[in-house]
């Protein structure tokens, strides 16, 4: 390895690092706020948990995908699903943030993130569909994990993401279950 292209990767792990304290909507057991970090940790600690129950998948490529699907947030934050505005492209956002952050990379790996990124994003691999789906749960399941606000919107969960979790079999059987927990969240509160 060229030692220019050792000292890029470097570079670019020192500004990966942003994402610890690029903190999303989510709350933790303890009631603080997670980072994005912590939940590309637990999303990829699904993928391989539940890697032997989709042998059709190439784990190697959805784990990449996993790791590297909100890297951009790094530089620009997260946005939540209830705070999006929908005249405003946070993809476009995101990748420009992603281009950003690997810029100390070489080509080949540049491209090779930026690919992996864009497969993610169009959503139409079986890698990107079940990537999707599991960001998806992961999230869900935080919520009602974590200690949230008083006013926190649990039903907006129920049909967060729905569209990414059903195009998998074993992403739907999870999400009935996180769905009756998600219920039970809804109950309890005695609100929304």
């Amino acid at each position: 390895m060229k030692q220019s292209d050792m000292l890029g990767m470097l570079d670019f792990l020192h500004q990966a690092e942003q994402l610890k304290d690029t903190l999303r909507s989510a709350h933790t057991t303890q009631g603080r706020k997670e980072s994005t970090a912590e939940h590309t940790w637990r999303l990829c600690l699904m993928a391989m948990l539940f890697e032997r129950e989709m042998p059709e998948i190439d784990h190697a490529k959805l784990m990449q995908m996993c790791v590297i699907h909100d890297l951009g947030e790094a530089i620009s934050g997260d946005i939540a699903a209830v705070d999006q505005d929908p005249s405003i492209d946070k993809s476009h956002q995101e990748r420009l943030d992603l281009q950003t952050l690997i810029a100390p990379l070489n080509q080949s790996m540049q491209q090779h993130i930026l690919a992996l990124w864009d497969e993610y994003e169009q959503a139409e691999t079986p890698e990107a569909k079940v990537a999707k789906g599991l960001d998806k749960l992961e999230t869900l399941i935080q919520h009602n994990q974590g200690l949230n606000p008083d006013d926190f919107d649990y039903e907006f969960n129920l049909h967060y993401g729905k569209k990414y979790t059903d195009q998998h079999p074993l992403l739907a059987a999870i999400r009935e279950i996180v769905d009756q927990d998600t219920a039970a969240k809804v109950k309890s509160t005695g609100h929304r």
